[in-house]
């Protein structure tokens, strides 16, 4: 899979789930934290309902059936956004516009 994002990026990640015998895609839209070439993995989270949910996919998943841009970071200087996860959703609006 082609890596076309950065950490700091809002994206959407479309991902197959199985439930019995079907199956249906669920989307995870949040900020990249860090993008692992050498593990080839890439870390999103989000704020649902006041709690923070992270997830971790690897690049190679058969899972995943899409990955989509929503908004590209401007500012960011990191290649990891760890400090992102003390602040609260109104800051890290402010700071990945």
């Amino acid at each position: 899979m082609q890596v076309n994002f950065r950490a700091g990026d809002t994206i959407r990640v479309s991902q197959k789930i199985k439930e019995g015998d079907k199956e249906r895609l669920q989307v995870f839209e949040g900020v990249v934290l860090s993008v692992d070439n050498t593990a080839k993995s890439f870390t999103v989270r989000k704020v649902t309902e006041g709690v923070g949910v992270e997830r971790i996919w690897s690049f190679d998943s058969p899972w995943i059936a899409g990955i989509e841009i929503k908004r590209s970071a401007k500012k960011i200087r990191r290649a990891k956004l760890n400090y992102l996860r003390e602040l609260t959703p109104k800051e890290v609006a402010r700071i990945v516009a």
